[in-house]
């Protein structure tokens, strides 16, 4: 299972520990650094999916450190600050961060705001139509079709096939689809997801009790199948 890399810089234990426990409960990888040194050698060995970045830190500005991110990357940044001026967040969005969390913080909301850019993320970077053996996705113009010919989907259903086949051949835990495809707050069952995965199989694969595209990974989640794990 490939779980999301966070790098957190943030050179207070006391919260950057408590933090990265937090975040692995989460499904998150995280690592901790607690220098602009640290964490910029960190940003280029690790290649984080998201980094919480802490303003003040003992070798200088976070906000330099995100400045030089920017250079090369557009890697989701949170930045984390005891500092809560307007002009400050102004500032930290100008250099190109994604959010801005004033500290005491609660590690619930932060969570939440992470998966909500990664959401935006993961989307903007599906926009175009997504081939996988016989299916193909049209984002835009909301349409599937298996072997050119056009499969009818209910809206959670489209929204559940973009989600498992804009991360085709990556394992996305129960967790991490439930929250991309209904909310971060869903209260309702989960046993919802199983429903349309199963009304899925029924309308894509040839053979719904041997799925070839929709694969469970038992205790964990789903799997899209790879372009080269089908053929066409």
């Amino acid at each position: 299972m490939v779980k999301p890399r966070v790098l957190v810089v943030e050179d207070e234990a006391a919260i950057s520990e408590p933090l990265a426990e937090h975040l692995a409960r989460e499904g998150f990888d995280a690592e901790i650094a607690d220098t602009l040194a640290a964490g910029s050698e960190a940003f280029t060995r690790a290649a984080p999916d998201l980094i919480l970045l802490d303003v003040m830190l003992p070798d200088g500005d976070g906000r330099d450190l995100c400045r030089e991110i920017r250079r090369t990357s557009d890697v989701p940044i949170i930045m984390l600050t005891a500092r809560g001026e307007e002009i400050d967040r102004i500032v930290g969005l100008e250099l190109g961060a994604d959010d801005y969390v004033v500290k005491p913080f609660s590690a619930g909301e932060l969570v939440a705001r992470m998966r909500a850019i990664m959401r935006r993320g993961r989307a903007t970077a599906r926009k175009g139509p997504i081939t996988v053996g016989a299916i193909t996705l049209d984002p835009s113009a909301r349409t599937v079709t298996k072997g050119g010919v056009p499969v009818e989907l209910a809206a959670k259903e489209f929204d559940l096939l973009h989600t498992l086949m804009g991360s085709a051949g990556v394992v996305l835990t129960r967790e991490m689809i439930m929250d991309e495809v209904w909310d971060p707050h869903w209260f309702g069952p989960t046993k919802t997801l199983d429903v349309h995965v199963s009304w899925l199989r029924k309308k894509l694969e040839d053979d719904p009790s041997s799925p070839v595209y929709i694969t469970t990974m038992r205790g964990v989640g789903f799997r899209f199948a790879a372009a080269e794990d089908v053929e066409s």
